[in-house]
């Protein structure tokens, strides 16, 4: 029955979409109806309205909904949803400010005489539309209103024109900032939850182990890196785009021709930076503060607010006298404050002296003058027809109408999760062969169908929850969660051209004029519908193109992960291997040098440290050599190993789901005892022994030797991870001794400088008071704190101080452990002295030499050469299925 009420849960959505019933209410609406639907007939039935859930009931579902409801809104972790109405803002702004109207018609006869060239340009116009807009239908509409006619009147193919416009508008989709890529990157943090829940799950059944280990877990991703893992995609995109119109117009120049007319004069250039810079500025400021690390996804949404306000107040006053006032009163402001940042250091909790109020004062004229600037835009933004006001409502209309609907879909993902809709999907896509690659692109293939009907908003909000999970908790691609949602931005896309309802089409038939009939737009479209595809394929092919990015974004910045952090174990072992094929001989004979080096008048313990160190110097490379060695075994073998575990753990996964059926089946009979209910118990006892039989035959299919075959893989997977362990232990040991002496051979200066402290405490014992004394050694134990190889000496004077802060001061026994304490400084200075000059030049160059490779794990952060090698290391997907 719950198949039923599933079934009726997507006939009333696709019956409310088909009717043209508002999607804010259908989504929802349909969930309603179907759960109350399905608790009322089992009320009827069975006496409980809980008898056609999966599981739960309809006020469980009914509550998951209204939680997910308050969650868009409340959930620290959904903030990102914030910068949905600023860049709705923005793009309206400029749009209305007629800023992407100069720069269409700057930027056409700028590329006119081009092959292709009025073709070319609405490509690059809808790029930089879609870097400081992002809003389809403004795009499409301006270009069709402005491009269109000039691009018919130059004898341009109908059906070229109007694709060329149509597909430009939607690279508002999937270049940053894209009111999509937050969409997905809010849809899927939760996604990424779920997935690594389930492939903690079947790392457990898999193993038996009860922790995966971190390395494996699935990788979460923000609006930030979204914006990064699109940025290259999109660029590409752009490009094949211009490549295609070119080449067009070469083979058939009829269909494109050259458009020659105007002057490159002065003016001309003149005018084109006026129209171009203003928006590539905007641009840097909001996309480069995100890819830079500098501002978070909202605080660079509400910079492009701000811009756009700014440019809309030079632009709407234009050709009056003190129009650009506001935006030089700004520029002159952010000049200032951008001073102050540099020279001072403002900080108004701390001011000291003289400068720091001169930079706090600069600081606060630059935020003052920026206030009013802005202040100055948005009251002509608000006098200028209306300008302003136009704005907000279409901005409030347009988030809304976002909100609701993924409040909607919220509420009808409960609703197909309460009728077992996700469970169901998850079987049909594991039970396909082919595995992860097979699920992939049945999923979309499903979105691109879709995108026929839906708007990617719908398409966003409803599908991705439901199958992102599925695809992310395969441990067979190991896909990161950045990569599916800028593939499923790119398949979204699509939703836009593909007729009969693609929503640039709609928008575009209302402004192109009647000589253009709807079969030329779409005619017009299946080329770049195509090259969308084409796209897709190799954004597939190279997930490098997309996880670039943001790794490196993530490993260069202030809080990077340690080189320690388990994430990054195999590319920082395959840094450290290159080192070591790259060095080798270096190293090596730099650990030669240091172990003819005389340690004799070292302290013992140090000496022995350091010639330990020595010694798992000289073993370390081999160790790692071994484990590569190991991992190249696994690699040979894996190949026919991972179809003999596939099957396996697909067999295992349909036993579980077997042993679920009977156990609920066995629990449904154990209630059963009135004479009345006996048939009903034979039926049910019928079909445990079915579920019996089958699975029995079950796990008659799995292999004989699996057993054998699986302890004999584990054992080369163990040996791999043992000999990776011991090359750790052995790098930790030859490094940490040796950056340890170091570390005390350069305090050498500011341990000389203790002995004045010291001998004055040693003579003060005799007549200070026992409150002086006890400040004094305070003051010097404070110290000690910042000299490396003081510890002795600390602990001595904490002895003499609790001596002298007993009741009864002890001053024979403070007096003792102060002899010791003098004692132990002044043999530390004849060893020290001579390490210095003799070791340290050595030891340091020796350190240098092994920092890179078994020191590198020792290191707070990765430097950028090493960021970089890991970040494209792990760019790509590495199959780890075989470890489950």
């Amino acid at each position: 029955m719950e198949l039923v009420f599933l079934a009726l849960l997507i006939f009333l959505m696709a019956l409310a979409l088909g009717s043209g019933y508002p999607v804010a209410f259908a989504l929802p609406g349909s969930a309603i109806v179907t759960v109350s639907i399905a608790a009322i007939i089992g009320y009827a039935a069975t006496g409980n309205p809980d008898a056609y859930f999966s599981h739960g009931g309809p006020w469980q579902w009914l509550s998951a909904g209204v939680t997910n409801l308050r969650g868009v809104y409340w959930e620290v972790e959904r903030d990102t949803l914030i910068a949905i109405p600023l860049f709705i803002f923005m793009g309206i702004m400029l749009q209305r400010s007629k800023i992407a109207e100069d720069l269409l018609v700057t930027m056409a006869q700028l590329f006119g005489p081009v092959p292709g060239g009025l073709g070319i340009s609405v490509v690059f116009v809808g790029a930089l539309l879609a870097a400081t807009t992002g809003i389809v239908g403004a795009t499409v509409v301006a270009m069709g209103l402005i491009s269109l006619p000039a691009m018919l009147r130059n004898n341009y193919s109908k059906s070229l024109a109007t694709g060329t416009i149509a597909a430009s508008g939607t690279l508002g989709q999937i270049i940053p900032p894209s009111i999509v890529l937050i969409i997905l990157a809010d849809q899927l943090a939760s996604a990424v939850d779920q997935a690594g829940t389930a492939r903690k799950a079947l790392y457990k059944s898999a193993t038996g182990e009860l922790s995966m280990p971190s390395s494996f877990d699935v990788v979460s991703t923000s609006a930030g890196e979204m914006f990064l893992g699109a940025f290259i995609p999109g660029l590409l995109l752009v490009g094949i785009y211009m490549l295609f119109i070119l080449i067009y117009a070469l083979i058939n120049p009829k269909a494109a021709p050259a458009v020659h007319g105007g002057t490159f004069d002065r003016a001309f250039f003149g005018k084109l930076a006026l129209a171009l810079f203003p928006p590539l500025g905007l641009i840097f400021l909001v996309l480069g503060s995100i890819l830079a690390g500098i501002a978070t996804v909202n605080q660079a949404g509400a910079i492009g607010a701000v811009g756009a306000i700014m440019m809309a107040g030079y632009r709407l006053k234009e050709g009056h006298r003190g129009a650009y006032a506001p935006v030089l009163l700004g520029l002159a402001s952010l000049a200032l404050i951008l001073g102050a940042l540099i020279a001072f250091e403002p900080n108004i909790k701390a001011i000291e002296t003289t400068m720091d109020a001169i930079g706090i004062a600069l600081g606060a004229v630059g935020s003052v003058g920026l206030v009013i600037a802005i202040g100055w835009s948005s009251l002509r933004a608000f006098k200028v027809e209306n300008t302003l006001q136009e704005v907000m409502i279409d901005t409030a209309k347009t988030t809304s109408l976002v909100f609701i609907i993924l409040l909607g879909a919220a509420m009808l993902t409960a609703a197909f999760r309460a009728f077992g809709g996700e469970e169901l999907v998850r079987d049909f896509l594991n039970s396909m062969p082919g595995g992860f690659w097979s699920k992939f692109i049945i999923v979309m293939a499903v979105i691109f169908v879709l995108g026929f009907f839906l708007d990617f908003i719908e398409i966003a909000v409803v599908v991705v929850p439901i199958v992102a999970p599925i695809l992310l908790a395969d441990p067979s691609a190991n896909i990161t969660a950045v990569w599916l949602g800028v593939m499923i931005g790119l398949n979204i896309q699509t939703s836009f051209l593909t007729p009969p309802f693609g929503f640039a089409l709609f928008y575009l038939r209302g402004v192109a004029p009647a000589i253009v009939k709807t079969v030329d737009m779409y005619k017009g479209v299946i080329a770049f519908i195509s090259l969308q595809l084409l796209a897709l394929l190799i954004v597939g092919l190279y997930p490098q193109l997309v996880n670039y990015l943001p790794n490196r974004s993530s490993l260069v910045s202030e809080t990077a992960p340690p080189p320690r952090n388990p994430r990054l174990n195999y590319c920082v072992d395959h840094y450290i291997a290159d080192q070591f094929l790259t060095n080798g001989a270096a190293i090596n004979g730099s650990i030669a040098e240091a172990r003819q080096l005389n340690l004799d008048y070292l302290p013992a313990r140090l000496k022995s440290n350091l010639e330990k160190s020595f010694d798992a110097a000289a073993g370390a490379p081999e160790l790692m050599t071994q484990a590569w060695q190991a991992d190249e075994v696994i690699n040979s073998k894996v190949g026919a190993y991972l179809p003999v575990q596939q099957r396996v753990r697909s067999i295992e996964a349909e036993i579980a789901d077997i042993d679920l059926e009977i156990k609920d089946l066995k629990i449904d009979i154990s209630r059963m005892y009135s004479e009345d209910q006996a048939e009903a118990k034979k039926r049910l006892q019928d079909r445990v022994a079915a579920h019996e039989e089958e699975r029995k035959k079950l796990v008659a299919e799995i292999p004989s030797d699996w057993k054998e075959t699986y302890g004999t893989f584990k054992n080369l997977l163990k040996d791999e991870a043992l000999l990776r362990s011991k090359f750790n232990r052995a790098a930790g040991e030859a490094y940490k001794p040796v950056a340890e002496l170091i570390a005390v051979l350069k305090s050498n200066e500011a341990y000389m400088d203790l002995k004045a402290d010291i001998m004055q405490i040693s003579n003060d014992l005799a007549g200070a008071s026992p409150d002086e004394l006890i400040s004094a050694i305070e003051d010097l134990s404070s110290r000690l704190s910042d000299v490396e190889g003081a510890s002795d000496i600390s602990s001595g004077l904490s002895k003499v101080r609790r001596s002298l802060k007993a009741s009864t001061p002890d001053f024979e026994k403070a007096t003792e452990e102060m002899d010791k304490v003098v004692t132990d400084y002044e043999s530390q200075i004849s060893w020290r002295n001579n390490a210095e000059t003799n070791l340290l030049p050595t030891l340091e160059k020796y350190e240098e030499l092994i920092r890179d490779t078994m020191g590198l794990r020792e290191q707070r952060r990765l430097n950028k050469e090493q960021a970089l090698y890991v970040a494209s290391c792990q760019s790509g997907h590495r199959d780890v299925s075989h470890y489950f």
